[in-house]
């Protein structure tokens, strides 16, 4: 098949527990465009050392070499007119930003207190390094016009939000989009097992629904820590139609 060398790319820069997942899978839907989930995981895990769930499996099947991935997968040839990388900030520290000037960059955010709630089952001591907004917020000083997507806005009125980013994007929206087969994807990363298990279950955007339940103290300074960093961010996130 003809591999592009010319085409859209894509990057979602995204924190983690964000619907960074369900977001893929809306773009998955897209007759224009190929996937790709979490490119720089490996790299990000061997050059951190952080300990995640599947993290043996990411490190023996993912390459290390961020530089790599970059020069091949993000800046390298695709077989569609669209490349979509689903990207987490976090995983930029100690590559060269540069290659950011090549790619159409997307940041997608989530409130801290979401966040936190459901990164903990996973990563029982997060940290800011963990939650990626100072990434995001060093992509967005950089690129100002970022378009910037809020997970709440997002599920509160999914058609609006994504027919104004692929606006954006200089993208036809395509209500397609908005639903998708239930269980794994063909672009899922090897760790979708230990992380996906709601999305796979899913069939399009889950309604927004606040969490109710108080952040565990042990969480609140990093919290703390995060908000004046999210608050930067949701200032430009696109809004929701709420008429």
């Amino acid at each position: 098949m003809f591999r592009k060398t010319d085409c859209k790319r894509i990057c979602l820069w995204s924190g983690p527990r964000n619907v960074s997942t369900a977001l893929m899978y809306a773009f998955a839907q897209r007759a224009d465009t190929h996937c790709v989930d979490e490119p720089l995981y490996g790299y990000y895990l061997h050059a951190s050392g952080a300990r995640h769930p599947g993290a043996e499996v990411v490190l023996a099947e993912m390459e290390h070499d961020g530089a790599r991935v970059v020069r091949e997968v993000v800046l390298g040839p695709c077989e569609r007119d669209v490349l979509f990388l689903k990207m987490m900030a976090h995983h930029l520290p100690g590559l060269d930003w540069g290659f950011l000037d090549q790619t159409d960059n997307v940041i997608l955010t989530r409130d801290p207190r979401e966040v936190l709630a459901s990164l903990v089952k996973q990563v029982p001591k997060p940290t800011l390094r963990d939650t990626g907004y100072s990434e995001q917020v060093r992509v967005l000083e950089r690129f100002p016009d970022t378009p910037v997507v809020d997970a709440r806005e997002l599920l509160t009125d999914p058609a609006a939000v994504l027919a104004e980013l692929c606006r954006r994007l200089g993208l036809e929206f395509d209500p397609g989009m908005l639903t998708w087969p239930p269980g794994p994807k063909s672009c899922d990363g090897v760790w979708a097992p230990h992380w996906y298990h709601n999305v796979h279950r899913s069939t399009g955007f889950q309604p927004y629904r606040p969490k109710t339940r108080p952040l565990a103290a042990a969480l609140e300074p990093l919290e703390t820590e995060c908000r004046p960093l999210y608050e930067i961010l949701y200032a430009q996130a696109i809004r929701a139609s709420r008429d």
